[in-house]
């Protein structure tokens, strides 16, 4: 079904937060393929085409029956994973970001995720332990008193099974891993290829969206770090955290020629699931040897081996001999890497921003059960704080943040809200009253704009000093960054903070903090104006993203006098701004736009020659570089092209033209308030959570009623196919019902509809069980019980 011209169009943005889980992966697994399912639905219905089979043509008609009055398509932008969580987010962000195939990579969980499979050919029980047969006895009576422990399963095979594989696997080799690390990055890596054997489909990301993918890990050596104080000059510190990092370019549409692997290349995606899921003592720390060694046995090259080396693995020891560790040691909930992605993102439509994090564990302790009621032992204190504790701890920072930033993001909306009308007046004052009335030019508006910049300084008063210093700062940090990238190789801290320094008295030597210059008669000619002018990419961003907020709340229908014709029209101004929008944000974070040569040259003279001269030299190369004012005239020749439109109702038009000219006063305002955000987003967050705890639709009871792999500290899933079937369908099953509450809340939110969600997700059930009726061949049972539950249901 197409969007409908007259119908509001929203998009529910999702960052996807994954834990670590370790077997729980599974389960995981069945998550992400539904939220797959739901995107594949979405984009289908945004490109005008339909699909069958599975639950797909479920999720377009949900989404059909919602589009009546508000046209809601799903994005999945940003995924943040660790461990088992961030081999999960990897394998969706390529079948998002490269259209590639999620179904082979059931088998992977299915088949290969088991310890017959992980352990390694030289742990196995007869071959590890024939020089510990002492020490065999103790340990398989350990492992027939811990089975009895199990819950029962129907099938009697499948709890012989997991027996079986229990003895073996506490009678493999003692004090080093038991799994292979080397079969773990095969695995990985035929998966990968796997999901590439169909050919793919479109990106399941809008034109003009990008992905970014971030993984944590831990660095066992740790980096060395120089970090300034007062005394002495500096210390050395160790910095164990490292995230892998992957962004998918927005693309322009689809079937254009688009590079194989967007998000990138097979070895280093395959590189970071290894090394991001490398459990402590069960597999053996990750090195980049073990993708080099499987490489050359293949016969395959890896092109890109020295870009990702110098992206991810850049330190203080050579690339071969850094050692990594399961990433959810230190960061089981890595929110911060989605919360930075976020502050980017550009808004196309009216968004709602949702972090979805999945929790397959949520208070795994009963209270009845809790290990706090009995004095901690000597093994399970070392146990608890080497690998529980840091796994288990809240996430309550992580919320607090997201709460505090949509509080802050509320408290400017009523301030925006509250100044419009003094801001309005404060135009008409400077440009005048004619300024609305005659025809428009790019060269009109460029003036206009100057002259209500020194308005809104010369108004602003005192509070305008503060700004300016707090602006001018902002500049000169970027555009250290900028020269930093652009010189092409790792620098410490205090380096860093040397060359932030020389740019900083380059500028006062200018004479650019000399801000009062900016008030005058001449403000246009003053050091500090000029610096801006070739400078400040985040003004521009900023501004840019006012205006299409205005634009999102004028198609909300928050804006009074806008009429249904106009909303065509403002969607074609946003893609125009969108477009212009994007090579701002190229700038801000990388270098030579369009003289990398010359940056890189000025930016390695300042390396070479630290002293004001060279900075003042490197700022000039950036500048021209940049090429910002070219930019510039390009937004204002959209501006003036939707102003003079005369389709475009008057109140739209004179409405974004206040919007556009008009931001400087808000941004006086606004900026030395969230300078952390960089006031360029103003999207309120909302966190939603996806675990069996949330999801009783079909089951009460949450993790201990539904799933299996939680048992043997988060094993159990290894040691039975039964377990990872069962996980894996309710992992749909929850998805399921979780994801049609978060598309219907957000419709809700818009004030779209209040239907009940109940008769689809029934009909998202049994789409699931029909479809993996064929696949799940060892809980055949639980799928005809629910089939009947969810028959019974209906049919009543």
């Amino acid at each position: 079904m197409l969007p409908r011209p007259s119908v509001r169009a929203k998009e529910l943005r999702i960052a996807l937060i994954c834990y670590g889980g370790v077997s729980l992966a599974v389960y995981m697994h069945g998550i992400t393929r539904e939220l797959w399912k739901l995107l594949r639905a979405s984009e289908a219905r945004r490109s005008g085409h339909t699909l069958e089979g599975d639950s797909e043509p479920v999720w377009q008609a949900f989404l059909d029956s919602i589009a009546e009055t508000v046209d809601l398509t799903v994005v999945c932008d940003i995924l943040s994973g660790a461990s088992a969580g961030g081999i999960n987010a990897i394998m969706l962000g390529r079948a998002i970001a490269d259209g590639l195939d999620m179904e082979p990579l059931r088998e992977m969980w299915l088949e290969r995720a088991d310890v017959e499979h992980m352990l390694d050919p030289e742990a196995r029980p007869g071959r590890a332990m024939r020089m510990a047969q002492f020490y065999k006895q103790p340990f398989a009576w350990a492992a027939t008193h811990l089975s009895e422990s199990l819950p029962s399963v129907d099938d009697p095979k499948v709890r012989a099974e997991v027996m079986m594989k229990l003895s073996g696997f506490v009678r493999s080799r003692w004090f080093q891993p038991p799994f292979s690390g080397v079969g773990l990055t095969m695995v990985l890596y035929d998966a990968m290829q796997a999901m590439e054997a169909s050919p793919p489909g479109p990106p399941l990301l809008p034109p003009g969206i990008g992905l970014d993918l971030a993984v944590t890990t831990t660095d066992y050596h740790g980096m060395t770090a120089r970090l300034p104080i007062h005394s002495p000059p500096y210390v050395m510190e160790k910095e164990h955290r490292r995230i892998f990092a992957f962004q998918a370019a927005a693309r322009r549409d689809w079937p254009e020629a688009t590079p194989a692997r967007r998000l990138g290349d097979l070895p280093g995606l395959t590189f970071a699931a290894r090394a991001t899921s490398c459990f402590p003592g069960a597999f053996p720390a990750a090195h980049i040897g073990e993708m080099d060694d499987l490489l050359r046995k293949r016969g395959e090259a890896w092109p890109g081996r020295e870009d990702f080396v110098t992206m991810h693995l850049a330190g203080d020891r050579a690339p071969e001999d850094i050692r990594l560790i399961d990433g959810s040691i230190l960061n089981n909930a890595p929110f911060g890497p989605a919360l930075e992605a976020i502050r980017l993102r550009p808004s196309h439509h009216d968004v709602d921003r949702r972090f979805v994090y999945i929790d397959p564990t949520p208070g795994i302790f009963d209270e009845d059960e809790s290990p706090d009621r009995r004095p901690p032992g000597f093994f399970t204190t070392i146990l608890r704080a080497l690998a529980d504790i840091p796994r288990e701890q809240p996430i309550r920072d992580s919320l607090e943040a997201i709460s505090a930033t949509s509080a802050r993001i509320r408290r400017f909306g009523e301030v925006i809200e509250g100044m419009t009308p003094a801001v309005d007046a404060a135009i008409r004052r400077a440009v005048g009253h004619r300024f609305f009335i005659f025809n428009l030019s790019p060269d009109r508006l460029a003036r206009g704009r100057s002259r209500i910049q020194s308005v809104a300084a010369r108004e602003a008063g005192f509070a305008f000093a503060g700004y300016a210093q707090l602006k001018l700062r902002i500049v000169l940090e970027t555009a250290a960054e900028l020269l930093i990238q652009a010189s092409g190789g790792p620098m410490g801290q205090a380096e860093r903070a040397e060359i932030q320094h020389l740019l900083v008295a380059a500028a006062r030597a200018r004479g650019a903090f000399d801000h009062d210059a900016a008030t005058g008669r001449d403000a246009p000619a003053s050091p500090y104006v000029a610096m801006l002018r070739g400078l400040d990419i985040g003004f521009r961003i900023r501004r840019l993203r006012f205006v299409l907020r205005w634009l999102n709340q004028t198609l909300a229908g928050l804006t009074v006098g806008v009429e249904p014709a106009d909303r065509d029209l403002i969607e074609q101004i946003k893609t125009g701004l969108h477009t212009v929008l994007a090579p701002f944000v190229t700038r801000q974070s990388h270098a030579g736009a369009t003289r990398p040569d010359m940056v890189a040259a000025a930016a390695q003279s300042l390396l070479e020659t630290p002293d004001i001269g060279s900075a003042s030299d490197a700022l000039d190369a950036l500048a021209s570089s940049l090429d910002l004012s070219s930019l510039d005239g390009e937004a204002d020749r959209i501006i003036v092209g939707a102003v003079e439109n005369p389709q475009l109702s008057r109140n739209v038009r004179e409405g974004l033209l206040r919007a556009f000219l008009g931001f400087p006063f808000y941004d006086i305002a606004i900026l030395p308030l969230m300078p952390e955000e960089s006031s360029d987003s103003f999207l309120e967050l909302r966190v939603d959570r996806i675990s069996p705890q949330d999801a009783q639709m079909l089951r009460t009871g949450g993790m201990r009623a539904t799933l299996k792999g939680w048992q043997l500290n988060n094993f159990a899933a290894f040691f039975s196919r039964a377990y990872r079937e069962n996980d894996y369908l309710w992992g749909r099953l929850h998805a399921a019902e979780r994801f049609a509450d978060i598309v219907l809340s957000s419709a809700r939110g818009s004030g779209a509809t209040d239907m009940d969600a109940s008769a689809w997700k029934k009909k998202l059930f049994m789409a699931i069980l029909d479809s993996e009726r064929a696949h799940l061949s060892e809980i055949q049972p639980l799928i005809d019980e629910l089939v009947e539950q969810v028959s019974g249901e209906t049919d009543s």
